[in-house]
């Protein structure tokens, strides 16, 4: 039986990065706008290479389209810079793969490809909840995003992993939106769910535990090993529509290793990408 062609690069899946580098709307420190510089150069450098750990390859299975970073100017119009960008990118037929900036980019992103799939089911990895009402005043903090996210029917289902900070105002809004929360206490990757999609996947790097990756401003002990963020992204089956990566503080990374561990993660969505398919 002969074998079948090879897609041309034009025909294979497509991810397309885009930078947000802002973090107005951070409550301790100031740098995670600096971090999608600092993702690009970790994953163009020769200390590896491109193929992801089911060896599925960039640039080979999956071709990487790299839109630059979006011109915000931390004001209002920035939320309708970063939708009109995904959507965009999503019109074209590719993943839009969203590089932060801190967590509060995620509101304008899941705005726009909801508007295009409807409500999508989020699997997001962070150390906190990220539920607050507002935070120190402001409703957009990073604190908030997926207060936002549910108070406008985003999402139809939104699962947290590596939870460890639930006070008991975001306890009542979990409770309130129905979110469901696996605290690292309680936390084993049999318990991560198989969601449906349009999936949408939203990775706070301090998720991770500070062990694995320093370079954040809110480090919080007992967090996720790299091999369980794998293992339960492992567990999805459904395609994915768009995701993020948040929260890298550049500033707070002297060794490099946490810029790494977000390449990678590039990487391992894209192979994710592949072997789901695409949304129809």
């Amino acid at each position: 039986m002969d074998a079948k062609p090879a897609l041309s690069a034009r025909d294979r899946p497509r991810v397309r990065l885009i930078g947000a580098p802002t973090d107005i709307h951070s409550s301790f420190l100031r740098g995670p706008a600096a971090a999608p510089s600092a993702i690009r150069a970790a994953l163009a450098s020769e200390h590896g290479n491109a193929a992801a750990e089911s060896g599925i390859e960039l640039g080979i299975d999956v071709m990487l389209d790299d839109a630059g970073d979006l011109p915000l100017t931390e004001g209002p119009g920035d939320d309708a810079l970063i939708e009109a960008a995904v959507a965009k990118a999503a019109g074209e037929g590719t993943l839009p793969l969203v590089l932060g900036g801190d967590h509060s980019i995620s509101v304008p992103v899941v705005a726009a490809l909801a508007a295009l799939h409807g409500p999508l089911d989020i699997l997001h990895f962070d150390a906190h909840p990220d539920l607050y009402d507002n935070f120190g005043g402001d409703p957009r903090s990073h604190a908030s995003p997926f207060a936002r996210v549910m108070e406008a029917g985003h999402a139809r289902r939104l699962v947290q992993i590596g939870i460890r900070t639930m006070n008991r105002h975001c306890r009542e809004q979990a409770a309130r939106f129905g979110v469901e929360a696996i605290e690292m206490r309680d936390f084993t990757v049999g318990r991560v769910p198989e969601l449906a999609g349009p999936l949408y996947l939203s990775i706070d790097i301090d998720g991770f535990d500070p062990a694995c990756a320093p370079g954040v401003s809110h480090p919080e002990p007992g967090g996720l090993t790299v091999r369980e963020v794998l293992a339960a992204l492992e567990r999805q089956t459904a395609p994915l529509v768009g995701a993020d990566i948040v929260e890298l503080n550049p500033s707070r990374d002297p060794s490099g290793i946490t810029a790494i561990l977000a390449a990678k993660l590039v990487k391992e969505i894209a192979s994710l990408y592949v072997r789901n398919g695409r949304a129809a």
